[in-house]
């Protein structure tokens, strides 16, 4: 479904994100994997060994407009485009309002929403030029319901979906989708880590009786990015099994 493209993943090293890279490349795409630390993108490269003519990684600070640029270049240079970018690196927070530190409501902001503007920016420019290409955002359920405590996730997660559909409406006439994917619960290391009782707890309250795979919301990923998506745009995509908070 994505022969012949090319797509950069941030936060692409584990749960969500290597599960979008790894959809990706058995479609076809070349693949860059952004992590925060480069152990960890050596690691994740690690475990793609299969395809490693099509994948390679990189490491920028996200909120660095100059950093991005150079390795999105980077990308280009190997691989001759960037058509896809999957903007998923992003941080939670469950800290409550009574705690909360400005510094840490601005790391959240930063990682969550700043981040997705800059990269964003970055590849628009890139895509402009060769006519077209598609972003796509991970946003979170608790963009429409919120959660009892971290108040800056939610916060950065509407942002994401204001962003997903300004840029969706600025982008359009370069021929550039811009959609977003907001994920449920979803069985990620810090889900997978919590006791089998808890896990059947939060299940119950989900109408599909199960939590979320990676690979469920890797699927929505790369139906955005695909051609089958070619008249979609601005769309906030649900993939929680209809779980409301």
């Amino acid at each position: 479904m994505l022969k012949g493209k090319t797509a950069v993943v941030t936060g692409g090293t584990r749960g969500i994100g290597l599960a979008i890279v790894k959809k990706y490349l058995e479609n076809g795409a070349n693949v860059a994997v952004g992590g925060s630390r480069q152990e960890t993108v050596d690691k994740a490269l690690a475990s793609l060994v299969e395809y490693k003519d099509r994948v390679m990684g990189i490491c920028p600070d996200l909120c660095n407009p100059e950093e991005v640029t150079n390795a999105f270049n980077a990308v280009k240079k190997k691989f001759g485009n960037i058509d896809i970018l999957a903007n998923n690196a992003g941080i939670s927070s469950r800290t409550s309002i009574y705690e909360y530190t400005a510094e840490e409501f601005s790391k959240v902001m930063d990682i969550n929403v700043k981040a997705v503007f800059v990269c964003s920016q970055a590849a628009a420019k890139m895509m402009k030029e060769n006519g077209g290409g598609v972003i796509i955002n991970t946003s979170s359920m608790v963009s429409k319901y919120g959660q009892p405590a971290g108040c800056a996730y939610p916060a950065s997660k509407f942002a994401v979906d204001g962003l997903t559909q300004s840029l969706s409406r600025e982008l359009a006439k370069d021929k550039i989708r811009v959609n977003a994917v907001a994920p449920g619960v979803t069985k990620t290391d810090m889900v997978a880590a919590l006791p089998a009782d808890m896990v059947e707890r939060i299940s119950s309250g989900i109408p599909l009786g199960r939590v979320g795979e990676p690979v469920d919301i890797a699927n929505a990923y790369l139906y955005l990015a695909s051609d089958l998506a070619d008249y979609v745009t601005g769309v906030v995509l649900r993939v929680d099994g209809m779980a409301s908070a």
